[in-house]
């Protein structure tokens, strides 16, 4: 198999040692080419250019930013995705049952490479850009923007340096008097008063340290999206929330908490401007967000210990 690696190099747990581990891993049966990237839409082209070439397989070896530029790259072609962690959490790897150490992951995909284990998934897609687990809007999207401000302490502080952003917008960085935006999707009545949203690809929404983050069941490869809106920000509403979600089971549909499932397209609209980040990328403030699922976007790798797995997929 020609298969292409694409590195960010300034991952967190991406090492000069470890590229090499990881290379050698992959390298047995296959011949590799190996790309580091050095700015933000590096790994997307590196991609692109491989899928025209007819490359068999591009790997991501980063955070989840970086699996995501990758994975728009190859989507809608022959060309399937691979992905190795890098990153401090690394949330789509770890769903598809990864471990969070690059090395002994890489044997994984190297075995699934191997046994041609491929399997079509679909991606979410938000104002022409594909996203791999989740878009947030509102709330979250303002801490993943304060902790990007920070992002040279982030290979170093991870998980601390997202609490750290998490309390400071919630006391001084987000205003949580007045609604954000509107939520519409087919079916069910527009949430008017939305303070912020995770839309789903995949479940779990992150980990916090190796507990998932389980928001809903129903996020899978194979289904449609899902809308989770908070429409307080109340601290114990909240809590309540999350606090099922670290429980296992997913959040449970409140007055202050709806739920979507299996949505084939939404849209979040005001006429102020709000935050988004996609997959872990802050993305700036917009005043309309125009949400689809798209099936079968792109061949993904399983790892060996995935395959056949659709469960938290």
């Amino acid at each position: 198999m020609r298969v292409l690696l694409v590195v960010n190099a300034f991952a967190s747990s991406v090492t000069a040692r470890n590229t090499v581990i990881v290379q050698r891993e992959l390298s047995v049966g296959n011949e590799v080419e190996v790309r580091e990237t050095n700015r933000r839409g590096h790994a997307t082209r590196f991609a692109q250019d491989a899928a025209r070439r007819g490359l068999d397989v591009v790997i991501g070896y980063g955070g989840d930013g970086t699996l995501n530029e990758v994975a728009t790259g190859v989507a809608g072609t022959a060309t399937a995705l691979g992905v190795l962690p890098g990153g401090s959490t690394n949330v789509f790897a770890r769903t598809l049952g990864m471990p969070n150490d690059p090395v002994p992951a890489a044997r994984l995909l190297a075995a699934g490479i191997a046994a041609r284990q491929v399997r079509p998934i679909g991606l979410g897609k938000v104002n022409g850009r594909y996203f791999c687990f989740h878009t947030g809007v509102g709330y979250d999207a303002a801490v993943v923007r304060e902790v990007e401000q920070r992002a040279s302490l982030k290979r170093w502080l991870g998980h601390p340096l997202f609490m750290y952003a998490a309390t400071k917008t919630w006391a001084v960085g987000y205003d949580r008097r007045q609604p954000h935006f509107t939520l519409r999707s087919a079916g069910p009545e527009p949430v008017t008063d939305g303070y912020f949203t995770i839309v789903l690809n995949t479940n779990p929404y992150t980990y916090l340290g190796n507990r998932p983050l389980d928001l809903s069941p129903a996020a899978t490869l194979d289904r449609g999206l899902v809308a989770i809106t908070f429409r307080t920000m109340r601290v114990g509403a909240i809590l309540r929330s999350l606090g099922g979600a670290l429980r296992g089971g997913g959040v449970r549909p409140s007055a202050h908490l709806d739920v979507r499932t299996d949505l084939a397209g939404l849209t979040i609209e005001h006429d102020a401007p709000f935050p988004y980040q996609l997959d872990g990328d802050y993305l700036g403030e917009t005043t309309r967000l125009a949400f689809e699922h798209v099936p079968d976007a792109v061949r993904l790798i399983l790892p060996a210990s995935a395959a056949g797995s659709t469960r938290r997929a």
